[in-house]
């Protein structure tokens, strides 16, 4: 009677928790330490079971990942616009935070979106953090449209305007980049910097003064565009726009105002057609930045 090699055994059992779906797609398969450890065999014994398997085209390597399921013949064959790929994880990681906030992104999440299981994402993306760094990159894929204009200061209100749209499509890309002491290596993102600096090249400024103005600028931009967020994720606890939670509490602001201890601000409050709007205010803000920085290179001319 002739004894089943060990491997094969192990392949035969790991075989079965394929086929019945307790691994599915993208699912890591025990490691030959594992391997090792579960059935007591040896390290060689343990790489030719996924050997056999990878023979079988059951299971496929992955850098960084380990081995993993292989995706059936069925899942090969799907049109290329349905196949699993990371451009197409970006673009719903995107259009998921995009309507819900960044704390809704997870790798779960994703792989139910995509019916599939959350192993089979990490072959395309090591981990949420590279994700998000990922899908920053793609929105600042694209610069401004237009032919560039001349001179420093309309040339940063064009890149600074370009970035606040940015943040109002993507609420959530504020808190994404925002550290201004560790950015991210984004290849993207630095193309914006390149553009700013180019603007204030030839002004006089010494390149630490340049790069404090870029930072400046991008670190308004950021601050006001945090409240994007804020009122992106408040509107969605709340059910309530930003003009229905103003008249919601109108009753408790006037009886505050009663009280005369604010007087100056009552007054300003008193005024017709005063609306706090995001976009006024950053415009606002843009241009009394920008006169500083006038200031700063008519110093250096």
């Amino acid at each position: 009677m002739t004894t089943e090699p060990p491997y094969l055994r192990i392949a035969g059992e790991i075989r079965r928790r394929i086929a019945s779906g307790e691994l599915g797609p993208g699912d890591p398969v025990p490691s030959t330490r594992r391997i090792t450890q579960e059935w007591g065999v040896a390290m060689a014994t343990a790489t030719k079971a996924l050997g056999a398997l990878n023979q079988e085209g059951l299971v496929r390597a992955v850098p960084g990942i380990g081995t993993v399921v292989a995706e059936s013949g069925r899942e090969r064959a799907m049109p290329p616009g349905r196949q699993l790929s990371r451009e197409r994880i970006i673009r719903t990681a995107i259009a998921l935070v995009d309507a819900e906030g960044l704390p809704a992104l997870s790798m779960r999440r994703l792989a139910t979106e995509f019916g599939t299981s959350t192993m089979a994402l990490y072959r395309h993306v090591q981990s949420k953090g590279e994700l998000v760094q990922l899908m920053a990159e793609a929105v600042f894929d694209t610069g401004p449209p237009g032919p560039r204009p001349t001179g420093w200061r309309p040339r940063l209100e064009r890149e600074a305007r370009w970035l606040w749209k940015q943040y109002e499509r993507h609420p959530w890309l504020a808190r994404a980049m925002a550290g201004l002491t560790r950015p991210m290596a984004s290849p993207n993102a630095m193309q914006y910097t390149e553009r700013v600096l180019t603007a204030l090249t030839g002004t006089g400024l010494t390149p630490e003064q340049m790069l404090h103005v870029h930072l400046t600028v991008l670190g308004y931009a950021q601050g006001v565009a945090m409240a994007v967020e804020l009122e992106s994720q408040a509107r969605q606890d709340s059910g309530m726009t930003a003009d229905e939670w103003m008249a919601a509490i109108e009753p408790r602001m006037d009886a505050i105002q009663t009280a005369s201890a604010y007087p100056v601000l009552s007054t300003l409050f008193d005024q017709d057609g005063f609306d706090l709007d995001l976009d006024t205010l950053f415009e606002f803000g843009l241009a009394r930045v920008l006169d500083g920085v006038e200031g700063l290179v008519a110093g250096a001319g």
